[in-house]
């Protein structure tokens, strides 16, 4: 018997599944995996070129309870009857990002997560890092699986974006630097409704930290503040902020005069907020936890300023798309939840017509009413039911119309515009109801204004 290999199920053949698998093989294990749905092409292949079993549409019971190891895909809720299953027969659950933890070898981790910068922040860092010449990968919700990237190509830091779909199923996920950002309502559809549960997920990124090891976070968010209050963790804090009380003695970073400044270990590093190549007071924020992380791993002033100045930003975040006759056009499609559009609304300085709309998750639209009805004169919604969207803001903008597609979201914001306006798609929901991910909702609307 023992000669026999242990067998590894993947649940999920997207990237981190198939991450996942590939680690898996490499690593001595009897690896299948098995897809409820349909699995992608190019998925396949890989699959097939590794000589890993796998099926589609279905989840055969018997083989996968056969395991002795399980990863499930983060987008595998725990009332997916599968799940509840192999919770039943105690068999090992974890998350693709806990399985690559425990093959990465010497290798540092700088995690991050949050509600809102999670992206922007995780590239910068990595840019950061890149110019200062380390062996670094960008890995995680951003670019490769984590366990892709250790099985294809290790590296000497992983830069990782971890959701909170990504955290609930680790065991032993233990980041040299952590970082949240920021916490605010969102997938409160994945936990019950239930805020505090949201809140905890997230913080289980310093869960298995130890006093070696850094957490970053956000002086200024309420949650963070609450919950460290009455949950000590291990992990040494560094907090950034923007908030004059709350500016560091010692080590972390505050804005003062309109430079950002980062101590540590004894230094202080400032630069200009202008001199960032990235607008917006949340990117003010993404900078200052990105300059921390970045002296944390021990880079030098000289070159945070000089990747802060050549970073470039994401797509679908706040994206500059064309100004047509006056009017401007501005692509947030990442901006899936109601804080995101807050950060939009904030660094908008002139009148807006708003998309707004798609798969809501629960939205609580109080946190935008103010800057809504200072900066907004029309909404169009973008979605199958705009019915909230009716509800909440029916008696404050005097303009609300339906749309069910990119191009007609478009015409109509279009048509609302004045010159001097600026139109932005910033919709505060999921876009499974019309599009395959942000992403495919963001590049329907750039075609969109192309082709007015």
């Amino acid at each position: 018997m023992s000669g026999l290999k242990q067998k590894l199920v993947v649940l999920g053949a997207a990237e981190s599944g198939i991450g996942a698998a590939m680690l898996g093989q490499q690593q001595g294990w009897d690896v299948f995996v098995s897809d409820g749905g349909k699995i992608k092409e190019a998925y396949k292949s890989k699959l097939d070129q590794a000589d890993i079993g796998y099926e589609e549409g279905q989840h055969t019971e018997a083989r996968i309870l056969a395991a002795d190891c399980i990863i499930k895909s983060p987008g595998i809720p725990e009332k997916a009857p599968i799940v509840k299953k192999i919770r039943e027969a105690q068999i090992e659950l974890c998350s693709e990002i806990e399985f690559g933890y425990r093959y990465k070898g010497d290798s540092k981790i700088i995690a991050i997560t949050g509600s809102n910068g999670k992206s922007t922040t995780t590239k910068m860092i990595y840019h950061t890092l890149a110019t200062a010449g380390y062996d670094v990968s960008m890995v995680g919700n951003i670019g490769k699986s984590f366990a892709l990237q250790i099985a294809e190509a290790p590296t000497a830091w992983y830069v990782i974006e971890v959701s909170s779909f990504q955290l609930d199923d680790i065991q032993s996920f233990r980041p040299d630097i952590a970082l949240l950002l920021n916490i605010s309502p969102d997938h409160l559809d994945r936990y019950n409704y239930r805020y505090e549960d949201y809140i905890a997920a997230k913080f289980r990124i310093t869960a298995y930290q130890q006093e070696s090891d850094v957490f970053i976070t956000n002086r200024d968010d309420k949650e963070i503040n609450n919950y460290l209050a009455a949950n000590p963790i291990h992990a040494r804090t560094i907090y950034f902020t923007m908030s004059e009380q709350s500016k560091p003695n010692t080590d972390g970073a505050f804005i003062d005069n309109e430079q950002i400044h980062i101590k540590y270990d004894g230094e202080d590093t400032s630069m200009s907020i202008h001199d960032l190549s990235v607008k917006g007071k949340h990117n003010q924020y993404n900078s200052m936890a990105a300059g921390i992380s970045a002296r944390t791993a021990g880079i030098r002033s000289a070159k945070i300023r000089e990747s802060f100045s050549t970073f470039e930003g994401i797509a679908h975040r706040l994206e500059f798309v064309a100004t047509v006759r006056g009017v401007d056009f501005i692509n947030d499609s990442k901006a899936t939840n109601v804080n995101s559009v807050w950060f939009a609304l904030e660094s908008m300085k002139k009148p807006v017509v708003l998309i707004l709309g798609g798969q809501d998750k629960g939205n609580d639209y109080n946190e935008i009413k103010d800057l809504v009805a200072e900066k907004v004169k029309a909404i169009v919604c973008l979605g199958i039911d705009n019915k909230n969207i009716h509800d909440f803001f029916g008696s404050m903008v005097p303009t609300i119309v339906d749309t069910q597609s990119a191009k007609d979201a478009v015409l109509a914001a279009y048509s609302l515009a004045e010159k001097n306006d600026v139109v932005l798609l910033a919709p505060a929901c999921a876009s499974f109801d019309l599009f395959q991910n942000y992403e495919d909702r963001g590049d329907q609307f750039k075609e969109a204004v192309r082709s007015l």
